[in-house]
């Protein structure tokens, strides 16, 4: 084929030597550049390669097949050649590939399965400005490969918006930039008009384009569901215009056919989701229409899984849209929001808003989780999946990975779906469980509301049967070709079934929402008690209702009850099998709060769900003094026995710990030490029954104990209690700590009379903080707050001696404050 030249070419030379000095590289180069087809082909004679494969990372689906083909074409061959592909559920590539474009997850199972990339010299991050969490996952493994085991391994990230001086500094890689072919574009707003739906925008936006400008029309929509409403508006466009599709779920001869130039000439309306943003070139588009949206993952904290939601698209993304209508001539871009509207710089990585379920397993597997970012996950959605994977046994107690959690990850789906796929007794479950995962992943093929996982199931295997009945036949379509490939993947040979019986599908589902199994309240059909110890209730139409036990797969969380949205009937026979080690029977003690006294019971539960209970017999001392302290967390730290001088203690600690920090003084925060009441708390309840049968002397010695022998006498040295005056007297400092805890200045309130003859203000730990005096009258009350004695007793003095000597007659005021004795009496009678 004739090959186009590319505006990357004159930098291909700079790119082969730059690898060859250095391991790592960050090229940047905008849309159209050439980079995804020309940068593995240039590296494919590199010396440092030496035969090996490159593999290269490609986020879609489409992108990924697309770059393959080219590649492919160019270099005279066919598809699973020289190059071929990898995507999920399908593969073309053979012994002769040298360039292997794969997708996210191909690229995790590959660096997990062997991290020595035996046979493997390059990896390519192409479009890596999306940010998904799978690339961000895939280049810190291969970092850390780089650093450990292949050192000659040569990492290139590509990409057309990035801040490339943060991720070169980063990687320690040189950075390359390259420039791209483009155009001038001019940039119109079309904003919907009152009530417009988007379809009836698009449309209007595409007449009038056809109309006024030559070329295609590459018309940006979130997903497949808004292309299929605006292909069929567009329809009844009086044009000759070929009106196209693309999205990932199209075959690969009608991606082909999109992505080459129309064979008649005819002009061409393509309505893309983000595909076309940058991953691929499309012939003769002059105009794009932009719908300012797209379809990104988001944590739904219903489902517990990332959806895919409908998002205003970022800056970045609107001018790489934009720049799609200048590839070939002047072009025109039209929005369609108003220009008020301001849309955020850049996308936020997925790392930051998505369920990390997935990525803690990975991490587990690898075996440390010390890897090198762009931006390191967020503690605590990772500790939150971690809590996950333990309930559904990919981690053992201390966050190691499991066998069962290896056969998880090797089916390259979300960990709960995995669960339920892999607990499926005989090949009959396993279909079943099949369909289920493909039903959890798509979107919900029912036209009405229902919260049953059963009317769903059945709408699928009507569809089977040529009877959908009132759901969407498209999307029980894509569900059924899901499921195929579940059963190929899996190794299930069993047909799905024709019908199941009632438990059936919350059977399996349990595997994977153990944590959402439920048990109906005793007075109240429409409540439920989840295992995680929180409760939901059902909606007034729901066919759920008074289900002795169900499985939620999503709630909608509220401020009492969850709602159930979604959720299937389970047998308890069945749970008492599957989830024997769940079903305990204890005593349990706890804090009766209205008799402000202990609770003894003997309780039978399945986790945080209640089954029974009983009164118990004797109070176990143990069980006591736990439930002492959680009822301490529970009312606060203010129902112990705290005396003033243990308060000014703890402030005195506290304050110590932020002054000097090497100290390495314990953090007694009321935060930190509700966390560690076990430790500290919990052993000074033991043989107690009552929270007021704990002795303040007891409390404060167990408090104190927080800190050895050694640092209670730093203490005492550097945030004193009382300090000596120059009248002889020890007289207290206050100490006080803000709401946010920071310390703050301590206080020595003391009578003006007792500092006579002390020039500077007086200083605690290790002279580094000034105390704030209280300067009092001789009958106590204030007369001066001052961080500076001198330049009180040079400027303020003189104006408060001459206003209080006759007020104050028995008591000294001299002149000469600097040198006359100090003193806490008034002066003998007659002097």
């Amino acid at each position: 084929m004739d090959t186009p030249v590319f505006p990357i070419a004159p930098l291909l030379p700079e790119i082969v030597r730059s690898l060859d000095a250095h391991p790592r590289l960050v090229l940047e180069a905008p849309p159209g550049a050439g980079k995804t087809t020309q940068v593995p082909l240039a590296l494919l004679d590199a010396p440092w390669l030496a035969g090996r494969r490159i593999v290269m990372l490609e986020p879609r689906r489409v992108a990924a097949r697309s770059a393959a083909m080219f590649m492919a074409r160019q270099l005279g061959g066919e598809v699973g050649g020289l190059v071929g592909y990898r995507i999920r559920f399908e593969s073309r590539v053979s012994a002769r590939t040298r360039i292997e474009v794969v997708t996210e997850g191909i690229l995790t199972r590959m660096l997990q399965d062997d991290p020595e990339l035996d046979g493997v010299g390059a990896l390519l991050f192409d479009e890596f400005h999306e940010r998904h969490l799978a690339g961000d996952l895939g280049l810190a493994l291969a970092l850390d490969v780089q650093a450990g085991l292949r050192e000659d391994l040569r990492i290139v990230v590509m990409s057309a918006t990035l801040d490339g001086e943060r991720l070169a500094t980063l990687l320690d890689a040189p950075r390359l930039s390259s420039a791209g072919r483009a155009f001038p574009v001019q940039v119109a707003h079309l904003p919907a008009r009152r009530d417009e739906a988007l379809e009836a925008q698009v449309r209007r936006a595409v007449d009038q384009a056809l109309a006024q400008h030559p070329g295609d029309v590459l018309v940006f929509l979130p997903g497949r569901r808004e292309i299929g409403r605006a292909a069929a508006a567009l329809a009844r466009l009086d044009t000759d215009a070929e009106v196209l599709e693309l999205h990932g779920e199209l075959a690969v001869e009608q991606q082909a056919r999109v992505l080459q130039p129309a064979p008649d000439g005819r002009r061409r309306v393509v309505l893309a989701t983000n595909v076309a943003e940058s991953s691929v070139t499309l012939p003769g588009v002059r105009v794009v229409i932009d719908s300012g949206l797209a379809r990104e993952p988001r944590y739904d904290p219903n489902s517990g899984f990332s959806r895919l939601d409908v998002v205003a698209i970022t800056q970045a993304s609107a001018d790489q849209r934009a720049g799609r209508a200048g590839r070939v001539a002047e072009g025109w871009a039209w929005r369609l929001w108003p220009q008020s509207q301001r849309l955020e710089p850049q996308r936020r990585p997925e790392i930051a808003q998505v369920e990390l379920a997935g990525l803690a397993l990975e991490l587990a597997a690898w075996g440390h989780a010390g890897l090198r970012f762009v931006d390191p996950p967020p503690a605590g959605a990772l500790a939150a999946a971690r809590d996950l994977l333990q309930r559904l046994g990919a981690l053992d107690d201390d966050h190691r990975i499991t066998p069962a959690g290896r056969s998880m990850l090797a089916l390259g789906t979300h960990p709960r779906l995995a669960a339920m796929l892999l607990a499926a007794r005989d090949d009959r479950d396993r279909a079943l469980a099949c369909d289920l995962a493909a039903l959890v992943e798509a979107r919900d093929p029912l036209r009405q509301r229902d919260d049953g996982w059963r009317a769903r199931w059945l709408a699928l295997a009507g569809s089977r049967a040529g009877r959908a009945g009132d759901a969407h036949r498209g999307t029980l379509a894509t569900v059924d070709a899901a499921a195929r490939q579940w059963r190929r993947r899996t190794g299930t040979r069993a047909e799905p079934p024709h019908d199941v019986p009632p438990h059936a599908l919350g059977d399996l589902l349990a595997h994977a929402f153990p944590d959402r199994i439920a048990r109906v309240h005793p007075r109240d059909p429409q409540r439920y008690q989840l295992a995680n110890g929180r409760m939901a209730r059902l909606a007034d139409d729901s066919t759920l209702r008074g289900e002795p036990w169900l499985v939620a797969s999503e709630l909608r969380f509220e401020a009492r009850d969850s709602l159930v949205l979604r959720a299937a009937p389970v047998d308890e026979a069945h749970l008492r099998q599957a989830f024997a080690a769940h079903f305990v029977e204890r005593d349990e003690v706890r804090w009766g709060a209205e008799r402000r006294a202990l609770v003894a019971e003997r309780v039978r539960r399945f986790d945080g769900i209640v089954l029974d209970t009983r009164p118990a017999g004797r109070v176990d001392p143990d069980l006591a003094a736990r439930a002492l302290s959680d009822a301490v967390a529970d009312l606060g730290l203010d129902a112990l026995p705290w005396s003033d001088g243990l308060r000014q203690w703890r402030a005195r600690v506290q304050s110590l710990r932020a002054w000097l920090p090497d100290l390495g003084l314990p953090d007694l925060s009321d935060d930190a030490l509700l966390a560690t009441r076990a430790q500290w708390l919990q052993p000074l309840f033991q043989g107690l029954t009552r929270l007021d049968a704990l002795a303040g002397d007891a409390f404060a010695e167990g408090l104190r104990a927080r800190l050895d022998w050694a640092l209670r006498q730093r203490v005492d040295q550097l945030a004193p209690a009382r300090i000596v005056v120059p009248s002889g007297m020890e007289r207290r400092i206050d100490y006080a700590l803000a709401h946010d805890g920071a310390p703050e200045a301590p206080v020595l309130a003391v009578k003006l009379q007792e500092l006579f003859g002390l020039a500077e203000t007086p200083r605690i730990a290790d002279g580094r903080i000034a105390l704030v005096l209280h300067l009092l009258s001789p009958a106590g009350r204030p007369l001066q707050v001052t961080g500076d004695l001198r330049g009180f007793w040079e400027r303020t003095y003189p104006d408060v001696r001459r206003e209080m000597k006759g007020r104050y007659p028995r008591h000294p005021w001299p002149e000469d404050p600097w040198n006359a004795p100090a003193t806490h009496r008034a002066k003998p009678r007659g002097t």
